[in-house]
């Protein structure tokens, strides 16, 4: 009886070491050049305005402020409060169309150059330099096993790439709660809760993804990475290996007879493949894994020089260009194409009426409730009266004092406290009572409208319409 008849079926054997790559820690070697000095430069701008923006002060506050307890964002002279949302929705439109500009004209620079992944993997790295020694000194240590020396090494990077996370966490969590308030709960080990397990998941985050993940981000964590090819044309400015120069590949030997192959520039010294944060091979043609850091671009760079051929074996440039040979100016040109002109004309409209909306924004709110538990009730002097709850929000820097009025009815009158004192960036609820003469409003729901303004700045005014009910 066969397998079939008996009702057991065969086990297939699987290859499960055949569906995962097996992975390798990558030890890039140190690089120097333009494009790494340009990395570099990213990454003292972009973390010295994160580490240093929260300690600006302004106006006796934090310059820069999210302050979730308080429901109020703070933004050097503006305060947003909750209802101010719709501004949220402009900068993440802004920050997405700038995106596809940027990938659209020269592929990944922001995952190469100002990506936090590629900037907190640099920092560390540089730290693992320092102690454990250069990309040699690094294979061999890990390749050792562990001994004074390793655990002592091993101890100190650890170290300083923990306090270096910390650090981070507590900056993150101090453009959510004052940064001074927030020291002074860690140095007193009264800090709350929420406080504390965002300092120490960001800085364990972190720790993970910069000191130990590093190009597994990349490659199968990030998003990015997935739709980038959507964004790329055949004029995309990409890192890109010259075949028809390079090829075929070669050492060079001091003295060739004349039956030596003709051999490409490129010597096959390995060393692109060596500075690569991802470990990639950039001859092999444009990968998932590439993040333009341009750091092949260096490395290959200095072997040209050294072997006395010319710059720009690996260089940045497009699929077009290398097929029918652009000149750089050709190349540039045909940057501007419909794509990016598109990107660019959303982009600048978007920031335009943002900018024009924000340099039209009325630091006042104006919130009107109806009291529903009685829609209308005659008041002792024989008039209509309905109840209402203002709710005034002054997001101004500055203290106003706010008259309330009442249109929309004729006739129609406040009764109880028109005058609101507000220090800035503050709120109060106001309860009043409007009231109408018997017969100057039709039966049922009549639309008015409750102006508040500043009595010092008549620019200074919002209208909010309600509505009044008449028996």
């Amino acid at each position: 009886m066969n397998e079939a008849a008996s009702g057991k079926a065969k086990a297939i054997p699987i290859n499960v070491e055949g569906l995962y790559e097996k992975h390798r820690t990558v030890h890039a070697r140190t690089v120097t050049g333009t494009f790494n000095n340009w990395r570099w430069a990213m990454v003292f701008f972009t973390q010295a305005l994160f580490y240093g923006l929260c300690w600006f002060e302004w106006n006796g506050r934090q310059a820069v402020l999210f302050h979730i307890v308080e429901r109020k964002f703070y933004i050097f002279g503006m305060v947003f409060w909750p209802q101010d949302v719709i501004y949220l929705a402009i900068l993440l439109v802004i920050s997405a169309y700038g995106l596809f500009l940027v990938t659209a004209v020269g592929g990944r620079l922001f995952c190469g150059y100002a990506c936090p992944q590629t900037v907190y993997t640099e920092i560390l790295t540089w730290i693992e330099r320092k102690i454990e020694g250069e990309r040699p000194a690094r294979i061999k240590l890990d390749a050792q096993p562990m001994n004074p020396r390793k655990f002592r090494l091993k101890f100190i990077k650890h170290s300083l790439w923990l306090l270096v996370a910390l650090w981070t966490g507590i900056t993150f969590v101090g453009y959510f709660t004052p940064i001074k308030e927030l020291l002074a709960e860690m140095a007193s080990f009264r800090i709350g809760p929420w406080e504390g397990f965002w300092v120490f998941f960001y800085a364990f985050f972190l720790y993970m993804m910069a000191g130990f993940l590093r190009e597994q981000v990349c490659k199968y964590m990030c998003p990015y990475a997935r739709f980038q090819g959507v964004m790329f044309d055949p004029d995309t400015l990409i890192i890109s290996y010259d075949p028809e120069r390079g090829e075929p590949r070669g050492l060079r030997k001091k003295k060739g007879g004349a039956d030596t192959p003709p051999l490409g520039d490129c010597v096959d010294c390995s060393i692109c493949v060596q500075v690569c944060p991802t470990g990639i091979d950039i001859r092999n043609g444009l990968q998932l894994e590439c993040i333009a850091c341009a750091a092949c671009i260096d490395a290959c760079d200095q072997v040209m020089d050294k072997v006395g051929s010319p710059r720009g074996l690996i260089r940045y440039s497009t699929e077009n260009a290398l097929a029918q040979h652009y000149t750089a100016r050709e190349i540039v040109a045909h940057l501007w194409r419909f794509r990016t002109l598109l990107y660019t004309g959303i982009l600048l409209a978007i920031v335009v009426a943002a900018a024009w909306s924000l340099s039209q924004r009325v630091p006042l709110k104006l919130d009107v409730l109806r009291d529903r538990s009685s829609l209308s009730r005659e008041a002792t002097d024989g008039r209509i009266e309905n109840v209402f709850t203002l709710r005034i929000s002054n997001t101004d820097e500055a203290a106003h004092r706010y008259v309330i009025s009442v249109s929309g009815i004729d006739g129609i009158d406040i009764v109880g406290e028109r005058f609101v004192d507000l220090p800035a960036a503050s709120s109060d609820t106001v309860s009043l009572s409007a009231r109408v003469e018997p017969g100057r409003a039709k039966k049922g729901s009549n639309q008015i409208f409750f102006e508040v303004r500043s009595e010092t700045d008549d620019q200074v005014s919002v209208r909010e319409k309600a509505s009044f009910f008449m028996p």
